[in-house]
């Protein structure tokens, strides 16, 4: 099963390439955040922000509230959710 599960933008190391680290129930990784708008700031003005990501990509930002609904929702799924956080844990977008 492959879900989009929320995390939460910690850096933006890299704005040429657009690229963010996320956390996601304590798994950083690095994510393409190309598909989102940072606004006039740029990419650096989604730090702190939630986002949905999917397969190494930022699909859209969401709000703290419907981060932890969703959240609390995958932890409920059991395997599948552990599922998800393992295959991200073994991901690498470079």
């Amino acid at each position: 099963m492959c879900l989009a599960i929320p995390g939460r933008v910690v850096e933006v190391p890299d704005e040429t390439n657009q690229l963010a680290l996320i956390d996601v129930a304590g798994v950083r990784r690095t994510v393409n955040i190309a598909l989102l708008d940072g606004g006039e700031e740029g990419p650096g003005a989604l730090v702190g922000q939630w986002v949905l990501i999917h397969v190494g990509f930022a699909l859209s930002k969401i709000d703290t509230q419907e981060a932890l609904a969703t959240l609390e929702l995958l932890q409920e799924m059991g395997a599948d959710y552990d599922q998800e956080l393992r295959e991200l844990r073994a991901s690498v977008i470079e």
